[in-house]
């Protein structure tokens, strides 16, 4: 047996000794002693069987994925099997996160130390907090943003947008944000924009506000979003029961009515934590999502999904790696600006981009496909957040507004260079 795998054995004595387990307590579940590894893999193969082993959401869930890697949040008592089956497929494991309840525990306590009445960027918010300042937000500035509702969600939760326009014949930028639950990040990157585009006196952020239409959806996913914040921070998926399963929800980001579950880039699983739902716009937040996008296609020359973690700007195509986009070298030149710009802030995070399946992995029905395929909406990324995995999903309160920032600022870049390339014409 290799030193890696007498390592990972011992490691799995030493947890399986602790008594570890998602237990609930306050109603929470915890992960106290759920390790994250990385599997390296070598063959499509190796992935589908890995992939398998995901599937037994009790204990191994699907964690993260990236180009020849598995990212799989492994119980205590469930080691020994996973040894065995890594072992089996002839990968390679390595932990990463050595205890997930550590990160949500130093999470919880940062958010309670910066906790006020007052809606800020120092703390992650709650999507009734949220909603309360956006509610703020519209009265206070009546002339320059106008409230949409999306539609409704399973639970029967108001999925809510802003509009700014400062003036009429600007382009369109749409930003979805909070389609996976637990990433939040996002929501709180995207409530900072709004407050910058409609409070900031820099002359770059005033350009950028009032040179373009802005449609942000600070959390579409809002019925799993509420789950992670009273549940199961490590929530996914929407909560719309399955008829065919114990399991709930499917990925909404598989969703979309576009190359669904094309070349294995969705689960037919619904216990599978990137289970693509019975059949295209299954779940209600995507569909109200696709018939609201469906109706302004003309007015939004950008789509902005946001996501966490990786530090990737993904363009189509998710479905597949044999294809590229025609205007692919134009995606690339854009994505490009947005990474520099980026990577020139005094952080010095580095951002890597290219096609979702070229970078990461297959992934059909996603949002950026969807827009770009379906819609014609010609400039359409994924944008992974930070980090790279040391906190992953789990990313301190503290890192907010420098990733905040760092969107702000690639996004200004991106945008100019669409400008420049001639994507920034008036649709309609």
């Amino acid at each position: 047996m290799s030193n890696t795998f007498t390592w990972l054995w011992a490691l799995a004595l030493l947890h399986v000794a602790l008594g570890a387990a998602i237990v609930e307590t306050d109603s929470r579940i915890r992960y106290d002693n759920y390790a994250v590894y990385k599997v390296k893999y070598e063959s499509l193969a190796q992935r589908n069987l890995l992939q398998q082993l995901a599937e037994d959401r009790e204990n191994v869930r699907l964690w993260h994925e990236a180009k020849d890697e598995l990212q799989l949040l492994i119980s205590p008592q469930s080691l020994s099997e996973f040894q065995a089956e890594v072992l089996r497929v002839n990968a390679s494991a390595e932990i990463f996160i050595a205890n997930v309840q550590d990160l949500i525990d130093t999470e919880t306590t940062e958010n309670s130390r910066a906790s006020s009445d007052e809606f800020g960027w120092k703390r992650y918010n709650s999507l009734a907090e949220i909603e309360a300042w956006l509610d703020d937000v519209l009265a206070r500035y009546p002339v320059i943003t106008e409230g949409f509702v999306v539609g409704q969600s399973y639970e029967g939760r108001t999925i809510r947008g802003i509009k700014i326009s400062y003036k009429s014949g600007n382009p369109g930028v749409f930003i979805e944000s909070n389609i996976h639950a637990r990433e939040w990040i996002t929501s709180a990157t995207a409530t900072w924009l709004i407050n910058q585009f409609l409070t900031s006196d820099d002359p770059l952020v005033r350009t950028l506000a009032e040179s373009h239409d802005w449609y942000i959806v600070p959390v579409l996913n809002v019925d799993g979003f509420v789950y992670t914040h009273e549940k199961d921070r490590m929530w996914r998926k929407t909560r719309q029961p399955s008829a065919t399963s114990s399991c709930i929800g499917a990925d909404p980001n598989r969703n979309y009515d576009s190359h669904w579950m094309e070349n294995n880039g969705a689960s037919s699983n619904p216990c599978a934590e990137n289970y693509g739902g019975p059949h295209p716009l299954s779940e209600p937040e995507i569909k109200a999502m696709s018939e609201f996008v469906a109706g302004i296609k003309d007015k939004v020359n950008v789509m902005l999904a946001f996501h966490s973690y990786s530090q990737l700007l993904l363009s189509p195509y998710g479905h597949t790696e044999e294809e590229l986009p025609p205007n692919f070298d134009d995606l690339m030149e854009v994505a490009k600006a947005y990474a520099d710009a980026v990577e020139a802030l005094p952080y010095g995070t580095e951002y890597r981009y290219g096609t979702a399946a070229g970078v990461l992995y297959t992934a059909s029905g996603a949002t950026n496909d969807w827009a770009y395929n379906e819609q014609d909406i010609q400039i359409s990324y994924t944008i992974e957040f930070r980090d790279t995995g040391h906190y992953g999903f789990i990313l301190p309160p503290v890192h907010i507004v420098p990733n905040a920032e760092e969107a702000l600022f690639g996004i200004a870049a991106l945008l100019d260079k669409c400008k420049d390339l001639g994507y920034l014409a008036i649709k309609y």
